[in-house]
């Protein structure tokens, strides 16, 4: 197996994640007694959370571009940014090392892609909701995007900031999910993008009212998919 580096602590809860999916994964598909060989550098992300100004973001490009250099160093073979907001300054990070780096909103427009969906919605923190890093991404496969509506990007961000990215998950912000996937349906999205890797915590993606594309499974599984070289 190959062994993969994970940027992870934005937020340490979907790390948390990352990790259990990438290593059920692995078991999955290449038995019980297997774990997946894998590096975290864990960053402190109270340095780079809420960022706004180029100045901020310029920072955090460097932060994160120091951390896939000693990643590659001790020997990952590809690496993973967990964090999708973080995926804005995935071309700098790309750039500094030689391995490759998964970006998550290409795995999950290939998903889509493959699955036939035409018209989605993405939800998640206001950058990754209004800028077009991510966004281009998907439209890319020919999927439309519904516009965002701005009471559901000040809900959501203020859900994740204020709740998840501290490990709360309310039944008030559960409620307030599914009223805006049911709107979302409403508006004709066939699909909803989960760009948030804590968002999980709050939607049941197994079962809603609409397919749920959770990006931080699907981006596991690319993970695994270059582990055991079957990518």
């Amino acid at each position: 197996m190959r062994k993969i580096g994970l940027i992870g602590g934005m937020s340490w809860l979907s790390t948390r994640t990352y990790y259990e999916h990438v290593n059920r994964l692995v078991q999955a598909r290449a038995g019980m007694d297997h774990s997946a060989p894998l590096l975290i550098e864990s960053l402190d992300y109270a340095n780079l959370s809420r960022l706004s100004s180029a100045e901020e973001w310029k920072r955090a490009a460097s932060v994160l571009s120091a951390s896939a250099k000693r990643l590659e160093k001790a020997g990952a073979t590809a690496i993973l940014i967990g964090a999708n907001a973080m995926h804005k300054v995935y071309d700098p990070v790309a750039a500094a090392v030689k391995v490759p780096v998964i970006h998550i909103a290409d795995c999950v427009a290939q998903r889509m892609e493959r699955d036939g969906v035409k018209k989605a919605a993405l939800i998640g923190t206001r950058n990754v909701m209004l800028e077009s890093f991510y966004r281009q991404k998907l439209i890319a496969r020919d999927i439309e995007l519904l516009p965002p509506e701005m009471q559901f990007v000040e809900a959501l961000d203020r859900i994740i900031y204020d709740e998840l990215l501290l490990g709360k998950a309310s039944r008030q912000a559960e409620r307030e999910l599914k009223t805006i996937i049911t709107n979302l349906e409403q508006d004709g999205a066939e699909a909803v993008v989960l760009g948030c890797t804590e968002l999980e915590m709050v939607v049941d993606v197994d079962a809603n009212v609409l397919p749920i594309y959770d990006c931080t499974r699907i981006h596991a599984e690319a993970a695994v998919d270059w582990i055991l070289d079957e990518g």
